[in-house]
């Protein structure tokens, strides 16, 4: 486990080199940019990256572009290219009006391409992707290309019919002429275009041939005047070749690649092949299940945009893989929301409280507080009368060693915000279930502590009246993998889901200030954790709400 501790930025000292006086960009504008694939929702480790690209940007009041990814046509999509924007501004980023799509830049790539052929740095071979992998060499033999010596003439020929969709799939692809005995595979000839012969989501049917990220990310760069180019740890062995490109067209700009670690999160995966699978097997409801380490998914259960961006900057940048317990992010949000989130009083799994001594048809209102952290939010009024909620682990019919709450002849428990009562017995069906719990009130201690100062032993409840309570739904979420480690190697993620991740609890009753609840308020559920409206299923007549986050927890950040 990971040790929480903020850390000295290395890349913002790589930065504050470059733009010093004599540094590789001193007096130009820091520009950086988020180029994420729109192929899946943005999750927990792409906002880890975005922050690094949008904050490094804002820190040195620079520029941050967003560019979508799309020069792989195979799965991506215009749903995913708005959830992604969503997601970003719902963050607090913007990228005013430096928003492009990798597809942009095809032609200028295709032209870079010709440009590399005639240069003799780049050459069209026909080797199978099974052949491909057979001459591939290993660490003391170089790779193989028998076509590495093809004349530039019929490169260029056979690249232009390879353009104009004479060819299948796979029958040819272009190659960087660059070093078949490199140490660092990625440098040994690499294919920088292949034929797809696939419907682009922008581009329709114009292309049938599509650049290779490693060849088209640094040209986009380069085009887009970024300084740079912040990347996570497994690109480290792509950066020669991405300097390479650089170096060898004629590209105005020179970015620097700068490559930190990704973030792992314990208890779940980050794949997004993994995340698709979960979604169109039907094993959560969707990218925006709440259980999901999405944004929406996060967003959706209450997460806030000030708690995850305090989880990234807290994690800090790091040079070496670390895997941060999610824990930990649930302290992020814990520690907002307790200082945000109004509180409300609301009963779970309920059961009737009558107060035998208080007068039937009567009723009034107490004070509550709204959140005393934040004396400016005021108070409320509530209802209190004869009938009342309570929680139905806030009665024992015979009580356990220290139990503190109600029993017949118990001690005095407060009810918040109003009256000590004192358990006189209960009510129970033909089973022995309790559906009644009775007792009776003080009427001098209405409020907070009793004026006359007298020591009550028994713990303050919270409850909600039973003429004004209003019904609601209540989504109890965990982890969705109850293994720490589902993503290891030779785990089969699927075995180590959580059949207990979601525990749904109906007949719930809260408070009528509650009525009209609706995303993305938060709301502290005295004495039972964080909670907020469903964003999909909540409604006036069918309140859904999902718990954000327990009460309290054991974590501490260092540990």
């Amino acid at each position: 486990m990971a040790e929480i501790t903020e850390s000295k930025n290395f890349i913002h000292a790589f930065i504050d080199e470059d733009i010093a006086e004599g540094g590789r960009y001193a007096g130009r504008t820091v520009h950086t940019r988020f180029p994420p694939e729109p192929n899946g929702y943005l999750h927990i480790g792409h906002c880890k990256a975005l922050i690094i690209d949008f904050g490094t940007a804002e820190k040195y009041n620079g520029l941050c572009n967003l560019r979508m990814d799309d020069t792989n046509p195979t799965k991506e999509d215009v749903e995913f290219v708005e959830a992604i924007k969503e997601d970003i501004h719902w963050l607090g980023f913007d990228w005013g009006d430096r928003f492009y799509y990798g597809s942009d830049y095809f032609e200028k790539d295709y032209e870079y391409a010709v440009e590399l052929i005639k240069k003799g740095l780049a050459y069209v071979c026909e080797l199978t992707p099974e052949q491909f992998k057979e001459y591939r060499g290993d660490l003391n033999t170089p790779a193989i290309s028998p076509y590495r010596d093809r004349p530039m003439e019929e490169s260029l020929d056979l690249f232009a019919r390879m353009r104009a969709g004479e060819f299948e799939d796979n029958k040819y692809t272009l190659r960087a002429k660059i070093d078949l005995a490199s140490g660092n595979f990625n440098m040994r000839d690499p294919v920088i275009y292949r034929i797809r012969h696939m419907h682009h989501h922008r581009q329709g049917d114009k292309w049938c041939i599509y650049p290779m990220y490693d060849f088209a990310h640094p040209i986009q760069d380069a085009l887009e005047g970024i300084t740079h180019s912040l990347c996570s740890l497994e690109f480290e062995n792509h950066r020669p070749l991405y300097n390479w490109v650089v170096e060898n067209v004629s590209v105005p700009h020179t970015p620097r690649q700068i490559e930190f670690a990704r973030l792992g999160i314990d208890h779940t995966v980050l794949s997004k092949r993994k995340l698709r699978n979960l979604v169109e097997n039907g094993y959560v409801s969707g990218w925006d299940d709440p259980r999901m380490p999405t944004l929406c998914g996060l967003r959706r259960r209450g997460y806030t945009p000030a708690s995850i961006r305090n989880f990234c900057e807290r994690v800090g940048v790091a040079k070496s893989p670390n895997t941060i317990p999610y824990a930990f992010l649930e302290f992020c949000l814990r520690e907002d929301l307790n200082e945000t989130a109004q509180r409300v009083m609301a009963v779970l799994k309920p059961v009737k409280l009558t107060i035998t001594n208080y007068p039937e048809g009567k009723s009034e209102t107490v004070t509550v507080e709204n959140n005393p952290n934040r004396p400016e939010d005021g108070t409320r009024e509530v209802t209190f009368s004869r009938n009342l909620w309570i929680e139905a682990d806030d009665f024992l019919a015979q009580p356990i060693p220290k139990y503190k709450r109600l029993y017949p002849d118990g001690p005095e428990c407060r009810l918040k915000g109003a009256y000590l009562i004192k358990c006189t017995g209960c009510v129970t069906d033909e089973n022995g279930n309790v559906v009644e719990v009775l007792a009776t009130y003080d009427p001098e201690s209405r409020g907070g502590d009793p004026a006359d100062g007298r020591k009550v032993k028994g713990a303050t409840i919270h409850w909600v009246d039973a003429e004004t309570a209003v019904d609601a739904e209540v989504r109890q979420y965990s982890n969705l993998f109850d293994d720490a480690d589902p993503d290891a190697a030779g785990k089969d993620y699927l075995s180590c889901l959580n059949p207990h991740s979601l525990e749904v609890l109906t007949g719930c009753k809260v408070e009528a200030s509650l009525a009209d609840a609706k995303a993305p308020a938060s709301y502290q559920f005295m004495r039972l954790g964080y909670f907020c409206p469903d964003s999909k299923d909540c409604a006036p007549g069918h309140l859904v709400f999902n718990r954000s986050v327990s009460l309290k927890d054991s974590f501490k950040p260092g540990k």
